[in-house]
């Protein structure tokens, strides 16, 4: 494969959401499986969109993820700028060269026109579209009214008669009728060139090969074929990606169903996902996969997997259903390859959140005996910060095991406090063999003894492998705690 220049230009108008993150990653994977390079391009021409803050969001979200580009608005290149709204007078000079070459022209019809134009060809039950009463002003006449102070946009000429062609990569040749092809705005009243017009000028002069982008623009598909084709430049490769579906499989996914996800505790969003402790690899491994395939078993990656093996041949144009219960198996996947001292590091902002600020030395002890338990790392604190309170809170009932009385639960409870009181080392190697041997006599079920030792040392009937937690609670604070705990039975 020849180097492949690509570019992810997002609109900063909202939050970074699952769909640009893919489309980011596909750009990134073809550029580094080729050679070539992964261009970040700002396309901010819609100023009445744009959302302050949102582009360092972006950026911040793509660093996050590994996504690194090799041009871009932070670190310059050969082909900047890399923001559209610093390239207003590039879009210009090109957009009178189509005035001039027959392939756009100035159109000076009001709001109010176009408004009424519409409704009645809606009450007539012809196509809604511009009906071209500007389309064969003379330039020289144009030229007058605009200096003149008159309003006006430019209009891409659009044939009107036989049909367009253009090809993607994932589909085939689209055939379109050139009579359902509308004169789309090419540049704004504003003077600021819309996306029909930036983005194929912006892709050659910046010698893009491929073009990935999601299928919400083949509408316009063959508008950006045809200003291409104006302009006289080879058509880069076209790729139109397939659509994200709600978790349920039916319908787009949308604003409103985010905002539903969220109540949820899911989000669409990379930001969200960084927060509710979801792991950069996991959200590539999964977003690799929503469109996309290697053979039909093969689901675990890393990054250098997804560049090795990743191509276009094997992208489907299939609409691809949200499936957060594969993403949290994916994130286990990836929590438990992670070594101990990394995930130490990783779960440790999420303890902070919680007021709780551990010691490096007690992480790591921590770490290994919750690594199997974690879907996210927002789960560490809920599994393992009772750790780190001094007091607990017991409640009577819990002390008393299933099937026995409150008479014979405080004679285990008294039975494993003489165990562990003798024993001035509570490692769990240490202490677990005295506790099995007694369970083992005793007559006792093992989930009766230890579920009474669990809910005196911990203060719950769930916790981390038990005989490692009490290692890290440390001998004094567990005998404190079973002495405590008979005081309560006793009671």
């Amino acid at each position: 494969m020849k180097p492949a220049r690509v570019r992810f230009a997002p609109s900063p108008t909202g939050h970074m959401h699952l769909g640009s993150a893919r489309t980011a990653l596909y750009d990134y994977l073809l550029a580094r499986q080729s050679g070539g390079q992964f261009i970040l391009r700002i396309e901010d021409t819609d100023q009445k969109r744009y959302v302050q803050g949102a582009e360092k969001e972006l950026v911040d979200g793509l660093h996050w993820l590994g996504l690194e580009w090799d041009e871009g608005p932070d670190i310059g290149g050969e082909y900047g700028p890399y923001r559209q709204s610093e390239r207003k007078e590039i879009y210009q000079k090109y957009a009178r060269q189509l005035i001039e070459n027959n392939h756009a022209y100035y159109c000076f019809c009001t709001q109010d026109r176009l408004k009424n134009v519409r409704e009645e060809q809606i009450k007539n039950k012809i196509q809604a579209k511009y009906d071209g009463t500007c389309r064969d002003i003379p330039i020289d006449k144009a030229d007058q009214r605009i200096k003149n102070g008159e309003s006006h946009v430019i209009r891409f000429k659009m044939p009107k008669t036989g049909t367009t062609t253009v090809h993607d990569h994932l589909r085939g040749d689209i055939v379109v009728e050139n009579s359902t092809l509308d004169d789309s705005i090419i540049v704004k009243s504003d003077g600021l060139a819309l996306y029909h017009l930036a983005a194929p000028i912006d892709d050659h002069l910046m010698k893009i090969t491929h073009v990935l982008r999601g299928s919400e623009w083949l509408p316009t598909f063959p508008l950006h074929g045809l200003i291409h084709r104006a302009f006289g430049w080879e058509e880069p490769v076209w790729v139109h990606l397939s659509v994200f579906l709600k978790p349920s499989g039916k319908g787009k996914m949308s604003k409103r169903e985010a905002i539903e996800l969220a109540n949820d505790g899911k989000s669409i969003f990379i930001k969200d996902l960084l927060e509710l402790g979801y792991l950069p690899e996991a959200i590539i491994n999964w977003i690799a996969l929503m469109g996309w395939s290697y053979d039909d078993h093969t689901e675990f990656f890393l990054m250098n997997d997804l560049i090795e093996k990743f191509s276009l041949e094997k992208l489907n144009p299939s609409p691809a259903a949200i499936n957060f219960t594969k993403f949290d198996y994916f994130n286990g996947l990836h929590i438990r390859r992670l070594s101990i001292p990394e995930l130490s590091k990783r779960i440790k902002p999420f303890f902070l959140e919680k007021g709780i600020n551990p010691s490096e030395e007690k992480l790591l002890m921590l770490t290994p005996i919750i690594q199997e338990r974690l879907q996210t790392l927002d789960d560490a604190p809920d599994l393992a910060g009772f750790l780190f309170d001094e007091d607990i809170e017991i409640n009577p009932e819990d002390l008393i095991a299933k099937n026995t009385t409150k008479v014979e639960s405080l004679m285990i409870l008294k039975k494993i406090y003489e165990i562990i009181s003798k024993n001035l080392n509570i490692n769990h190697a240490v202490i677990e063999p005295p506790m099995r041997e007694f369970v083992e006599t005793s007559g006792y079920k093992p989930g009766q003894v230890f579920g009474i030792l669990r809910v005196a040392v911990t203060g719950s009937m769930i916790s981390p492998p038990l005989f490692e937690t009490m290692e890290i609670i440390g001998r004094e604070k567990v005998i404190s705690r079973l002495e405590d705990s008979i005081r309560i039975l006793e009671a």
